[in-house]
């Protein structure tokens, strides 16, 4: 007798950058995204490539489901809110 093991699913996984900018008040805006990412690896390339047009930079992941856990840098560049 054989069991049957189905292979483990891999866990959805939300993948964002955003890059935020200074407004004339001071306070940190979103001047691009959030985008979803297909991949940690584009993620990254992604944000690296806004870095040198924004105040700030920020690549996160985590599990769809938040209850898993806190998000993942992957990468931040500059001046970034608090992620909570």
């Amino acid at each position: 007798m054989t069991d049957n093991v189905l292979p483990e699913q891999k866990k959805p996984k939300l993948i964002v950058v955003v890059a935020f900018d200074r407004g004339e008040d001071g306070d940190l805006f979103t001047a691009y995204g959030p985008t979803d990412q297909q991949s940690e690896d584009r993620a990254i390339c992604t944000a690296k490539g806004l870095a040198s047009n924004h105040l700030g930079v920020i690549a996160w992941s985590r599990d769809a489901d938040p209850a898993l856990g806190p998000p993942t840098t992957l990468f931040v560049s500059g001046d970034v809110p608090d992620m909570e």
